[in-house]
């Protein structure tokens, strides 16, 4: 891949770099974009623009910021000519045309590791809220309800916890599930038997897994290999009663079969931090379930997280445009 402009006027003062605007296209934590602003950069905080007015900044930007909530695909980069480097406050990148920003020697980062807590911990959250029924309980109340009966929950000790995918959230999650006493079962292609045996996972195929897991929780990408990976035939192999939590990419699991898995009773419940569209379309079913818990792609929502991928992002912004550097670029 050839760099576009990597390391151009390095070295040089400020005022003679030839450095286009970094265009923070959604909420980046201000730790991040005045990090950039002391470097001497030009920053351009467009995520309250217009469609029309975002096209306008992207016209000389040398840099982009994106989350979760911006679509980098041919139409945005035909819009930023200038365009050297995208850098994504997060770690998902299915958002992002990685083909298509190679081609035109534009680089790519992400920042793995900044939310992981976040991420883990609303794991958790969403976790205890729907074995002990939170939610349900907490609405009847105010309604003026009284029925304990009606919200007996289940404990977490000595309960199964499958955990697909255990990079760096979901290695965190397996460890508090540890703290809390369960049983870890994991299942990643990159887990070594020596790394299960240190941690005190049981290493399985995914099937086998899902089998014996009395809850399944993913954390995985979201890739052409992974789409759709839980769907009717994984969610049959699941224990009867079994419970899904899903707070990393709504792709991972065909709604559709999930759907009919609680409609069935097959699963007793599922917590859900993404969908498949977000935000899911009304009437979606799974919407009205009170067995299902629901937040908005909240995984990384936390004065922390946001501030450390913000910061992590400007940093290697700033290490591209000054220095040359690509350690860490997603497509190289």
């Amino acid at each position: 891949m050839k760099l576009r402009g990597a390391g151009a006027q390095i070295g040089k003062g400020k005022s003679e770099r030839n450095f286009g605007p970094v265009v923070a296209m959604d909420s980046i934590a201000a730790e991040g974009l005045e990090f950039l602003r002391e470097r001497g950069l030009l920053v351009i905080d467009a995520a309250e623009f217009s469609p029309s007015d975002r096209q306008k900044a992207l016209r000389e930007a040398s840099a982009i910021l994106v989350r979760s909530g911006t679509r980098v695909d041919c139409e945005l980069l035909d819009a930023a000519p200038a365009l050297r480097v995208i850098a994504r406050a997060g770690v998902g990148l299915d958002k992002i045309d990685l083909e298509e920003a190679s081609r035109r020697g534009i680089v790519v980062f992400n920042t793995p590791g900044g939310n992981a807590v976040a991420a883990a911990e609303l794991t958790f959250a969403l976790l205890l809220a729907l074995v002990r029924r939170l939610v349900p309980g907490h609405v009847a109340v105010t309604r003026g309800e009284w029925e304990r009966q009606r919200f007996v929950g289940m404990e977490l000790a000595g309960k199964k916890l499958g955990v697909v995918g255990v990079g760096r959230i979901g290695t965190l999650v397996a460890q508090r599930a540890q703290a809390f006493e369960m049983e870890v079962l994991a299942h990643d292609p990159f887990l070594s038997d020596e790394r299960a045996a240190v941690e005190g996972f049981t290493k399985l195929k995914l099937h086998d897994l899902l089998r014996r897991a009395d809850i399944v929780t993913l954390h995985l990408p979201l890739s052409e290999d992974t789409r759709g990976l839980i769907g009717t035939k994984e969610i049959a192999l699941m224990q009867k009663g079994a419970l899904l939590v899903n707070c990393a990419r709504g792709g991972l699991v065909e709604e559709s079969a999930l759907t009919q898995a609680l409609q069935s009773g097959h699963l007793a419940g599922a917590a859900l931090d993404v969908y498949e569209q977000e935000p899911p379309i009304a009437g979606n079913p799974l919407l009205s379930m009170e067995q299902v818990v629901h937040t908005p792609h909240l995984g990384a929502s936390t004065r922390e997280a946001k501030s450390k991928v913000g910061l992590a992002a400007a940093r290697l912004i700033v290490e591209f445009l000054e220095e040359g550097r690509t350690e860490g670029a997603v497509n190289l």
